[in-house]
């Protein structure tokens, strides 16, 4: 891989080891998502250079950034990476264009020349008639903006972006979200998307790797992904149920002993997923010959969009969603018995083992 980023991150810590490999193509958006404590952060901080690798290497279009085993080490301000922040961290004493020309006035052009650019790129984030304003003067949405230009003024080979819309309010995010991916589209160098938000990496990113307890657990574009979750963290991120089990043709047998049928055919250890609004709860038993149904407790009630989420423990724990209509005749309180049911073609299967 001569273009673009090619990474192997290794960074040992008192009781915590990052050991990820990462690839992005020029032009390409890959989000790296996990839970908090996953190394998100610390694989942005070492590909900026703020982190040391242990062992590992950072390669940039064919450059090593960071090489431990030849002792090749490029310090931050001499890589050709940008960064953006949640917090979006302009200079605070500093007008919005001269945050933007700081980074090519370091790269060498002349103050007017530096200036002339920004100009241009505070216009193309809509902010051209507040070049003069300081980081206070400006709204939230207006200072990440102001964040984009400035990491974009630079002509990244990589551009970082650390959770970059989790700090503004739904309907600023989204005007962003939209600009954003306008801007990522029209960039040339290699973007990594860092986020536990699954919307902001749907939307903005042409890949996902996922990453928990510091290793890689899932990659793929986004359809792979969603559709066969590996862990319990993705299936909550995509809104799944999962389970994993012994496939046998059409039937899987979980590791609690429950047996369920399935429209997919399997063999050997496979997952089994579905999502929560494929699950139906009724108050009574339901009568003999019915399939993949168990008995269960509600474990918790919240609304979730149009309905309510009902998490459920017992036998197979699942999360299920019933409608507001529905939701009377089964009272749904805490410690509740119900009965769950989920029919075999809403079921997926596919193997444990990556093919």
């Amino acid at each position: 891989m001569t273009g673009g980023l090619a990474a192997h991150l290794v960074v040992e810590r008192v009781g915590f080891r990052l050991d990820v490999r990462l690839r992005v193509a020029a032009g390409e958006v890959v989000a790296l998502l996990g839970p908090n404590g996953a190394g998100k952060t610390t694989a942005l901080r070492a590909l900026a250079g703020l982190q040391p690798l242990t062992a590992g290497h950072v390669t940039l279009d064919g450059r090593d950034l960071d090489r431990p085993a030849t002792r090749s080490w490029i310090p931050p301000e001499r890589r050709r990476v940008g960064v953006v922040f949640q917090d979006h961290l302009l200079f605070p004493h500093l007008s919005a264009v001269e945050n933007v020309a700081f980074g090519p006035r370091r790269q060498g052009l002349d103050r007017r020349a530096a200036r002339a650019l920004a100009r241009d790129w505070l216009d193309r984030v809509g902010l051209a008639d507040h070049v003069a304003r300081r980081p206070r003067q400006l709204s939230g949405g207006q200072a990440q903006r102001v964040a984009v230009a400035r990491a974009l003024a630079v002509g990244p080979a990589l551009l970082l972006l650390d959770e970059p819309l989790a700090a503004l309010d739904a309907r600023t995010r989204l005007d962003i979200r939209a600009e954003l991916q306008r801007h990522l589209a029209a960039h040339s160098g290699a973007v990594l998307l860092v986020t536990h938000d699954p919307l902001d990496a749907l939307v903005l990113a042409d890949r996902l790797v996922v990453v928990e307890a510091g290793r890689v657990v899932q990659e793929g574009d986004a359809t792979t992904v969603t559709a066969r979750p590996r862990t319990d963290y993705v299936a909550r991120l995509v809104g799944l149920n999962l389970h994993r089990g012994h496939a046998t043709g059409h039937r899987v047998r979980l590791s609690d002993g429950l047996v369920l049928a399935t429209a997919d055919r399997g063999d050997g250890d496979s997952f089994v997923a579905f999502p929560p609004s494929a699950v139906t709860l009724r108050p009574d038993r339901p009568g003999e010959g019915r399939c993949n149904t168990w008995a269960a407790t509600v474990a918790g009630v919240e609304r979730h969009g149009d309905n309510l989420r009902v998490r459920l423990d017992g036998v197979l724990p699942v999360a299920a969603d019933v409608p507001p209509v529905d939701a009377a005749g089964l009272r749904l309180a805490t410690g509740q018995p119900v009965w769950a049911a989920v029919e075999p073609t809403a079921i997926r299967v596919y193997p444990v083992a990556v093919t």
